[in-house]
């Protein structure tokens, strides 16, 4: 199973990121693919998730309105555009997947992460 996120770097606050994931070594549109970040110290969170179809997203409360989840099954490709990006999101975001497409995080496998970094 291979998920590799990229596309991170350093950003203003108020400015705009895209984030893809390039997914190998398993049935891609059999699984739920999402995004969590990660602070040193700190909590993992969910960020998005979006169904096996594409039809169907979902996504953490300090995220929601903001950033948004799609995907390309032909491509094996997820994306996360982040807008009006805030200080409070930086951090490592990881590309992930889950079987099961409920509104929760449920991953069980991912990647090396990309590093998000907004300036204030």
């Amino acid at each position: 199973v291979q998920l590799q996120a990229s596309g991170g770097g350093l950003v203003q606050s108020g400015g705009s990121l895209r984030l893809s994931c390039a997914a190998s070594g398993f049935p891609f549109d059999d699984y739920v693919i999402g995004w969590f970040r990660q602070v040193p110290g700190k909590q993992r969170e969910g960020v998005a998730c979006i169904n096996k179809s594409g039809n169907d997203t979902y996504y953490g409360d300090s995220v929601r309105g903001r950033f948004s989840i799609s995907r390309d099954n032909a491509k094996n490709m997820v994306y996360l555009q982040m807008n009006s990006l805030k200080p409070d999101d930086t951090a490592v975001y990881y590309c992930a997947r889950q079987k099961e497409w409920r509104h929760m995080f449920l991953f069980d496998s991912w990647g090396q992460g990309t590093l998000v970094t907004v300036s204030s």
